[in-house]
């Protein structure tokens, strides 16, 4: 078995070794143990269940609820040659058919989907005709009402146990606390249950806070004293722009990074920041899934998190490669104020929620009783400005309504243009109305891409027009063209937000929002938020050791972060001041040991320790119980 998995491991990824608890929690698996395995953040979770996959005789459904993530992993896949697919609601029906069917007869290895796939009921009959051997739940915390991203859908998963009754599960997470932990098993109905942690103790990772009314220029000083990449983290995209252009004016290399782009703006900032052209990278939360820079020298948020699970995750990608890092966070007397007003942002009043779905519902021309099993494209930016609503309120709502399982929210998701050829080859080589460009651009993308007759096929009009120096606008005219020559299907590239209505619409009055999502979900928040404050507020206790007992793991000061290293610096500025009070007072008189405790305004213990110390260091001598200078 050690064999087999480490053979696969540098097949198809190149390592030799596996990382701390990788291996365990393969070995688990391939025993047929339902697992849970708690790696932080850069732990390599994918690999714990890639490679057993690989092993296994069948498919393997990966259930994530982040889309993005979702295609990155697909796409990595079958750069190394093997067969995954992913489903997620911004799909039409004919690619979800086209994609279930593939799974059922292709041997595809791996299926990606979103947790709503399983409220479907025609999707989980086509399930039961799949060769399933492992489900995988990633960020299984989203299952916990406990956990800090609760997701109602997740509660779906365990309802392929009923379909496939004897297949192992592994349950993924970066962070958990033993309540979620426990409340994972119990949802997912692990029966011979393993559970593998990693510590979540950084030992190369400094924790430090700093207090600042200036967050820019604070954060211009730190980064012109350090060296290596450096991720910035904000909440809006506005900021990061606002920030990256700061710290370029100050001479520091900075770019933005947020989900607004385009995926070639994207993958441009990723590849100069990677590659070192850039020093930093200003960036929302969007930023971080699936990004593997192991030497990462510094982490900062300049604005702080909802909750310690996100912060620790974030700040987690600083020192991968084992090396000294830092996690900063910059405080400001706002923050706090900025914190508490989150909760009601996140959680409006249950009458707006009602009034945005009927909105929502207006919006879109759906009248009561309509959209059942529905899918429609969804202009955010035109539906909050047309009702003038806050971005923030609106999105929240819209996610509340989906935990409460009347829509789902898709936020923006940017697709690849898709093309499949409708013609024989014959009718290819005497097109009606075709130019010569028409000819040569057609010829071009039949020699980049195969499948094109069997199915629809990815294409990326940018990379075509950049590899063959061709003007981008030709190919769209060119594509367009023999698209309504019924010759070929093309669906054009686009980004855009999707609602799915998993129930018809129904009258505002019947919209039940429960307790567990609304009532209980705000209280989960509010404290989450409490403990983020008292962390940011903290001056007294090491930052680590409260991270690692807020997830339920005993721990001891790291000696790293900012309170340690103040308490060492008083410390030692103690042991002088006792010394120096020690020689002042032998300088007059001998004395005894009471003599210096009465005297001397410092904890007894420390100056009894002084005292050995000068003594076996031959400065002072001790006659009896009388002290006296040499």
């Amino acid at each position: 078995m050690s064999a087999n998995i480490h053979d696969i491991l540098y097949k198809y990824w190149g390592y030799r070794h596996f990382r701390e608890k990788q291996e365990e929690i393969i070995k688990s698996v391939l025993a047929g143990n339902d697992t849970l395995g708690l790696l932080p953040t850069g732990g390599g979770k994918s690999i714990t269940f890639q490679v057993p996959a690989m092993l296994l005789d069948g498919i393997t459904i990966v259930v994530t609820p982040l889309i993005s993530l979702m295609k990155d992993q697909v796409d990595n896949l079958r750069r190394r040659h093997i067969k995954a697919l992913y489903i997620h609601s911004g799909l039409r029906y004919s690619e979800i058919r086209n994609t279930v069917d593939k799974c059922i007869y292709g041997e595809y290895k791996f299926l990606y989907i979103s947790p709503e796939r399983l409220s479907s009921a025609t999707f989980m009959e086509s399930l039961r005709l799949m060769k399933v051997a492992l489900l995988v739940v990633d960020e299984a915390h989203c299952i916990s009402q406990w956990g800090y991203d609760f997701r109602p859908s997740y509660l779906n998963i365990a309802s392929v146990r009923d379909v496939f009754p004897k297949i192992p599960i592994l349950a993924l997470t970066a962070s958990a606390t033993n309540e979620v932990i426990a409340d994972i098993k119990d949802k997912l109905r692990f029966r011979n249950e393993t559970v593998i942690r990693k510590s979540f103790k950084r030992d190369n990772l400094s924790y430090i806070v700093r207090h600042t009314e200036n967050k820019q220029e604070k954060l211009s000083d730190i980064l012109k004293t350090t060296t290596g990449s450096c991720i910035v983290y904000a909440r809006s995209r506005k900021k990061t722009k606002l920030i990256a252009d700061y710290l370029t004016d100050n001479g520091i290399t900075a770019d933005y990074y947020h989900a607004g782009l385009s995926n070639e703006e994207k993958q441009d900032k990723q590849d100069k920041w990677k590659n070192d052209e850039l020093q930093v990278i200003v960036a929302t939360n969007a930023f971080g899934m699936g990004i593997d820079k192991p030497d990462v020298r510094i982490v900062t948020h300049v604005d702080v998190p909802n909750s310690l699970e996100e912060y620790y995750q974030e700040a987690g990608r600083a020192g991968r490669d084992s090396k000294r890092a830092f996690a900063v966070m910059l405080v400001s007397p706002r923050d706090k104020a900025i914190l508490k007003r989150r909760i009601s942002e996140t959680f409006p009043p249950k009458e707006t929620i009602k009034e945005i779905y009927v909105r929502l519902c207006n919006f879109l021309e759906i009248g009561l009783g309509g959209g059942f099993d529905k899918l429609y494209d969804f202009n955010f930016n035109l539906f909050c400005s047309t009702f003038k609503y806050p971005a923030t309120i609106a999105s929240n709502a819209l996610k509340i309504l989906t935990q409460s399982g009347y829509i789902e929210y898709i936020e923006e998701v940017d697709t690849l243009s898709k093309i499949m050829i409708l013609a024989d080859k014959r009718e290819l080589y005497d097109i009606k109305g075709s130019t010569p460009e028409n000819d040569k651009i057609l010829e071009l993308i039949l020699r980049s891409y195969t499948g094109l007759y069997a199915d629809y096929v990815e294409i990326d009009e940018f990379s075509i027009a950049y590899k063959y120096n061709i003007p981008l606008q030709d190919i769209y005219d060119t594509l367009i063209f023999l698209n309504r020559q019924h010759l070929i299907h093309y669906i054009p590239r686009r980004r855009t937000s999707y609602i799915y209505f998993p129930c018809s619409r129904v009258e505002p009055r019947h919209i039940d929002i429960p307790k567990e999502v609304y009532e209980k979900g705000k209280s989960r928040l509010e404290n989450r938020i409490n403990s983020m404050i008292a962390y940011a507020e903290n001056e007294n206790q090491c930052r680590e050791k409260i991270l690692l007992e807020y997830f339920d793991e005993t721990a001891t000061d790291c000696g790293r972060c900012d309170i340690c290293i103040e308490r060492k610096k008083k410390r030692k500025n103690s042991i002088q001041e006792i010394q120096e009070g020690i020689f002042y007072m032998l300088s007059l008189k001998p004395c005894g040991i009471s003599d210096f405790t009465t005297t001397l305004s410092f904890d007894n213990k420390e100056i009894i320790n002084q005292l050995r110390f000068l003594c076996d260091e031959g400065k002072i001598k001790c006659n009896g119980e009388i002290f006296s200078l040499k």
